[in-house]
Parts: structure tokens; C-alpha cells; sequence
């Protein structure tokens, strides 16, 4: 199980670095947004992959909150997104 949680962590680690690498240098607004929300869910993930390896299930309502934001955040941006185009 160690060895598991340590290689998701890596790869968390290392698509958090890719993403934040996007959302610094995103030719766009929109490019940024996605990175952002990207982020969002390699949080939720990573804090997921810690539950597991901890055996602490306090960090849930944290990942259920993240996950709201996030989609929420997603959801205004689209919306708004839409309003401009027009």
C-alpha cells in the first residue's frame, strides 16, 4: 500500500507541476481557468490519496468542499464565458 499511495503521489506531484506550468504560461483566459480547475481536482485527489494512506477520513468533508468549488467555479466561468461571446 505504500508503494502505491508513493507513485500517486509522484504522479499528483508531477501533473500539479505540468498544470501550474499551463496556467502561468496559458496563451489564454480560458487556458488558465482549466488549469485552475485542474488544480482544484489534483488537490481533492491528493488529499483523497492521504485519507487512504493515513487511515483518516477527517480530510473528506474537505474534499467534498473542493469539488463543489471547483465545479461551482467552472460552472460561473462557462456562464460567463457564454455572456461574452454574444
Amino acid at each position: 500500500m505504500t508503494v502505491v499511495t508513493a507513485i500517486a503521489a509522484v504522479m499528483l506531484v508531477a501533473a500539479a507541476v505540468l498544470t501550474s506550468y499551463r496556467a502561468l504560461a496559458g496563451p489564454g483566459t480560458l487556458d488558465r481557468v482549466v488549469a485552475v480547475d485542474s488544480l482544484v481536482a489534483l488537490s481533492a485527489s491528493g488529499l483523497t490519496v492521504w485519507a487512504a494512506f493515513s487511515d483518516n477520513t477527517t480530510v473528506l468533508p474537505g474534499v467534498v468542499a473542493l469539488a463543489l468549488v471547483g465545479f461551482l467555479g467552472s460552472a460561473a466561468v462557462s456562464r460567463f464565458r457564454v455572456r461574452d461571446d454574444r
